[in-house]
């Protein structure tokens, strides 16, 4: 199984698919749970034919889709062919794929000995780790950053990974909301904001990460 990249995947997504922090994702607004549960059901019946399994997280009015072929931990065709089954199960049952506002954070913490702290944190997550990440599924990941051991400093930041047609409108809304642009110099990988406190976060996107 071959890992596609990130600008193979979204050209190659059908429509309602944004490709966020390694997975493909969608929304169906189901509109009610009975809706929801037939289309698990579909969905689960396609992918025990198919022998391919996504993350599926049924709500009262809508059903979150994740697709990653977890043996190679990454988007392959296999999640492109699957994403267009969901697509065409939602479209006999009626059921819109909404890629508007989906998002996923990670919570980075800065640290000048990523070594020392990552056990602490993967103790008290209860998660296991990898590289500078500490990764438990139900709890956004965590990642330590390198940096320096001067003390003013802001130890933690989220990162907010979004679809890269989101970042302008969400950029202009913090503004407007009293924030400022910090740093565009890493986009269309990140953008750097910060609240009129001085707290910053990172909007991040799939873009120039290959």
């Amino acid at each position: 199984m071959t890992k596609l990249t990130a600008r193979e995947i979204v050209e190659r997504a059908p429509g309602g698919w944004v490709y966020l922090l390694g997975a493909l994702r969608t929304r169906l607004r189901t509109g009610d749970f009975a809706t929801g549960l037939a289309l698990v059901n579909a969905i689960g019946a396609a992918a025990e034919a198919a022998d391919h399994h996504p993350d599926l997280d049924l709500r009262y009015t809508y059903l979150d889709v994740t697709l990653v072929s977890h043996d190679i931990g990454a988007v392959s065709g296999r999640d492109l062919r699957f994403a267009r089954t969901v697509a065409d199960l939602c479209a006999e049952a009626g059921v819109a794929l909404e890629r508007g506002g989906i998002a996923k954070l990670e919570f980075a913490l800065d640290s000048p000995e990523v070594a020392r702290v990552l056990p602490f944190w993967a103790a008290v997550f209860g998660g296991e780790t990898s590289h500078d990440e500490v990764k438990n599924p139900d709890l956004p990941t965590l990642w330590i950053q390198p940096s320096g051991d001067e003390t003013a400093r802001q130890r933690w930041h989220p990162d907010l990974w979004v679809d890269p047609s989101e970042v302008s409108a969400r950029i202009d809304a913090a503004i407007r909301a009293g924030g400022r642009l910090v740093s565009d110099d890493e986009a269309p990988s990140f953008w750097v904001l910060e609240d009129p406190d001085g707290n910053k976060v990172c909007l991040c996107t799939w873009q120039d990460r290959d």
